[in-house]
């Protein structure tokens, strides 16, 4: 796939930080070590510091891009990251054991089949494991997206635009439940208000819309074509048709699920 950008990806940071902030709360103890997978731009490490401001971090993403900003805007002589893929994490062939705290925010539903890597990473853990997942692929921004991405003349460019379905709370419960651990999973539905045009496609054009886009782009670049900015009026116009503006700014619903599983006894 290709690579994040992080300017695109901290354009509404408030709201994208408020599930983290609703993870880290439920989070128990004082881990001295953290290992924060899918960390992307670190925009978010500061709160891990400020909640816990005597653990070690090591901030862990695929994206070169994303590991190049968080790396460059990195202060704190306590806070590193590298770049991996979590698949290799999961497998054991970069090694992650033995962090008292491993959490994922908002980065394991880009997994293929991320629910197999569950348990090896909540064995990783020397104390708790804890992710959080968008839960909205068949909400209107998803749904279109795979629609209008299936048309001619954008189908040929880009194929099937994948359903990247996450689990239910109970789901999650069952894959990490056993003995030895307590499993805390729960479900949260944010209305945000975004201003500005185009603000939901802006939102998405930045995450989940971001493969789609890019592809568009390279053909452009490599055959001369316009795909990218006529994909974005029609994908646009029926984002405007499925969320209207209203007289406080436009209102998109995100569902978000959440997991915090530790070891007790």
């Amino acid at each position: 796939m290709p690579d994040w950008s992080p300017t695109a990806y901290l354009r509404y940071t408030d709201e994208r930080s408020r599930p983290f902030a609703e993870l880290l709360a439920r989070v128990p103890g004082r881990p001295a070590t953290v290992v924060d997978l899918g960390c992307g731009p670190g925009h978010l490490t500061g709160r891990l510091r400020a909640r816990w401001p005597d653990a070690d971090v090591l901030g862990i993403d695929a994206s070169p891009a994303m590991i190049e900003r968080a790396s460059a805007d990195n202060t704190d002589p306590h806070v590193r990251y590298e770049i991996a893929d979590l698949r290799d994490l999961a497998r054991g062939r970069a090694s992650v054991a033995g962090a008292d705290l491993v959490l994922s925010n908002a980065a394991l539903q880009w997994v293929p089949d991320h629910r197999r890597y569950l348990a090896p990473l909540a064995a990783a853990a020397a104390q708790t494991f804890a992710f959080q997942v968008p839960g909205n692929h068949d909400a209107p921004s998803h749904t279109l997206l795979r629609e209008v991405a299936a048309r001619a003349p954008y189908a040929d460019v880009v194929g099937a635009v994948p359903r990247r379905a996450t689990a239910d709370p109970a789901e999650y419960l069952d894959l990490l439940a056993a003995p030895g651990w307590a499993v805390d999973a729960w479900e949260t539905t944010y209305t945000h208000v975004l201003d500005g045009p185009d603000p939901v496609l802006r939102w998405i054009a930045a995450t989940g819309a971001q493969p789609t886009l890019q592809a568009l782009a390279a053909h452009d670049a490599a055959h001369g074509t316009a795909l990218h900015a006529a994909f974005e009026a029609e994908y646009g116009a029926a984002l405007r048709d499925a969320y209207p503006e209203r007289s406080c700014g436009t209102p998109l619903a995100f569902r978000r699920v959440f997991v915090v599983a530790t070891r007790v006894g």
